[in-house]
């Protein structure tokens, strides 16, 4: 039974099981529950309409993404790639067979310190895989001059950034290919899943087959692949929660705003959002003076039955299966300093409140 009053670092939105139910009964209809079926067909098409994208591909989860872009375009080289992201972003390039190379993060906006980028190019870097963290862009522009200067590819691990626009346009619009994640516990999901998107029309073919087998038609393979196609029953889930974005993201952005209120003047820092971006309010992170802070504030949390979550700990150059340690000292720092705030559409206000209290209550004791 799940506890009424616990507050979780988040809750997966659930549309009215009416509407979830009428896509299922065409699934139950057509007797067909993968395979591409027309659910999964349908939910690309909107998705495209609804981001304005050219094309997306969906998948069974947002990690397999990753694996498949980096087996097109990771060629076994080395990744410039971030420490601060889920392990995931890491997992894939090692799955895959690449090096990562680790630049630090800029210490406002968390995302790849695109000024440091040049200095850790060498003659085996094929791509920068860069993470839009919580849904806060890095900076493309920048990224994309690099790139091809140095004929690089791109691959934005854009796991948290569903619905973010840059100057006006999808920021999976930007990079060779962006990855997103549809996880239960992101803003919009399908329970489990993810997509990629490519933003050359040829890459899309072979990453077409690659998530398929690599079939070419019933009986010919085009290539190696592996089973990477989301199913019937997690497309219905996506096209049932898709209509609600908009309302989901609007009650996001008044609990982001109540939390900027309830916590002014404290003695922390909020996440800076790039310029010109159109957030997504997928994460309310803060980050503490020091750690010892963020420990008994999230003690005091727990014992409240409040369990916010340490996103992203540890940083990623510190993992035992990376060979060559490099310090980061900006990722290490924060990822030590950083607490993700329950968020999650309904929220209470008085949750809000409670929650800010019990932080203000704590940091008021430590300065004592």
């Amino acid at each position: 039974m799940i506890n009424t009053l616990m507050i979780p670092v988040t809750k997966s939105f659930l549309p009215p099981k009416a509407d979830f139910d009428s896509f299922l009964d065409r699934a139950w209809q057509d007797r067909w529950i993968t395979n591409r079926g027309q659910l999964t067909k349908e939910l690309e098409s909107k998705l495209t309409e609804f981001l304005g994208v050219d094309n997306v591909l969906c998948t069974t989860n947002g990690t397999l993404p990753l694996q498949l872009a980096l087996k097109l375009l990771g060629k076994k080289g080395e990744i410039i790639t971030t420490p601060f992201s889920y392990v995931a972003t890491l997992s894939s390039i090692v799955w895959e067979n690449c090096t990562p190379v680790f630049v630090d993060i800029h210490p406002e906006y968390l995302t790849i310190d695109e000024t440091k980028i040049e200095s850790a190019i060498t003659s085996q870097t094929t791509c920068i895989l860069a993470t839009h963290v919580y849904g806060n862009p890095c900076n493309v522009e920048s990224i994309s001059k690099l790139a091809l200067k140095y004929n690089l590819k791109v691959i934005y691990d854009a796991a948290h950034a569903f619905g973010v626009e840059v100057d006006n346009q999808s920021v999976f619009k930007h990079g060779d290919i962006a990855t997103c994640s549809f996880h239960a516990t992101k803003i919009f999901h399908t329970g489990e899943g993810g997509a990629l998107f490519a933003n050359d029309p040829e890459l899309l073919a072979p990453l077409f087959h690659f998530h398929n087998f690599g079939h070419n038609g019933p009986h010919n393979f085009h290539s190696v692949g592996i089973n990477a196609k989301m199913s019937e029953l997690q497309a219905a889930l996506g096209l049932a929660v898709l209509p609600y974005f908009n309302e989901i993201k609007e009650k996001r952005k008044l609990i982001c705003q109540m939390y900027l209120s309830e916590l002014a003047g404290s003695n922390f820092q909020f996440l800076k959002i790039r310029e010109n971006t159109n957030w997504n309010f997928s994460y309310f992170p803060i980050i503490f003076e020091t750690e010892e802070q963020l420990l008994k504030v999230e003690k005091s949390l727990n014992n409240q039955q409040i369990f916010p979550r340490r996103y992203f700990y540890p940083s990623l150059n510190t993992l035992s299966y990376i060979q060559t340690k490099i310090i980061m000292p900006i990722s290490e720092s924060i990822s030590k300093r950083i607490l993700c705030l329950p968020i999650y559409h309904d929220l209470s206000p008085e949750s809000i409140s409670k929650i800010s209290s019990i932080i203000k209550d704590q940091l008021i004791i430590n300065s004592k």
